[in-house]
């Protein structure tokens, strides 16, 4: 359990929270605990879906700037490695995961959001990388995620100008995938992952890696990858619980193995 970020689970659903008022702000203690957190919900089993969350008020402002200010090049080098992996951790739960996000989600804080597989959006939070106007750019996966997820043109845009992007452009543009009154973005997201919590878990698993994964191949590979997982799901007992259960006109009823 870490000081400022814990991993809280019920009903198998795990809650990654993040707890440094005021502004949830991303200093080193912060980056690891994500990491820690992230690694956790990754290995325990009783954790079938993630929801990350920094609480009623904002999500994750950005970076702590005083703590960067006095790092020279030699500093960041490692320090930046170690950030964007920290994120990565989220990025590489083989599990669903939602970003529930109020007030702001800028800089560190929305490449946390967009190491997430979905984004509940408060109407009055505002997302963003303002990372240009301090002289540098974003380094945790706001240049790579971003241009993914919104396409290459709209991420110049957001990145290169430092704009704060309101909800409702976040949910025309793909980066929000639901907007709802701030007071109801945590249920909002539990809502979402719900489904997911007694679901096939090794099939999840499977879809995940290969939506992921084959981003990064060519679409040849990425079949190959594709056809690999889909015959590996024939040795899970879900696989034939869930075929069972289709001709049996029932409902599974899924273990995860």
């Amino acid at each position: 359990m870490g000081e400022l970020v814990r991993l809280e689970k019920h009903d198998g659903i795990g809650t990654i929270r993040l707890d440094r008022p005021p502004m949830n702000a991303l200093n080193t203690q912060v980056q690891e605990e994500i990491r820690a957190a992230a690694e956790e919900a990754t290995t325990d089993d009783s954790v079938r879906a993630v929801v990350v969350y920094g609480g009623e008020k904002v999500f994750a402002a950005g970076a702590d700037i005083k703590e960067m200010q006095q790092m020279s090049y030699v500093d960041m080098a490692a320090r930046a490695a170690n950030l964007s992996a920290a994120l990565g951790a989220v990025a590489r739960i083989p599990k669903p995961v939602v970003a529930a996000i109020t007030g702001y989600a800028l800089g560190g804080g929305c490449e946390l959001a967009l190491a997430c597989d979905w984004r509940v959006v408060a109407d009055d939070a505002k997302l963003g990388q303002p990372e240009i106007k301090l002289g540098i750019i974003p380094g945790a996966g706001g240049t790579q995620r971003l241009a993914r997820l919104v396409g290459p043109a709209r991420a110049k845009d957001i990145v290169l100008s430092g704009r704060m992007v309101d909800a409702q452009e976040a949910l025309r543009i793909g980066l929000a995938d639901r907007v709802v009154p701030a007071a109801d973005v945590y249920a909002e997201a539990i809502s979402l992952v719900r489904p997911y919590a007694n679901g096939p878990a090794q099939a999840i698993r499977a879809a995940k890696a290969a939506i992921d994964g084959g981003l990064d191949m060519d679409l040849n590979s990425g079949l190959a990858w594709e056809s690999q997982l889909f015959a590996a799901l024939f040795a899970t007992d879900d696989r034939g619980e869930g075929m069972a259960a289709f001709v049996e006109k029932r409902k599974p009823d899924f273990t995860g193995r």
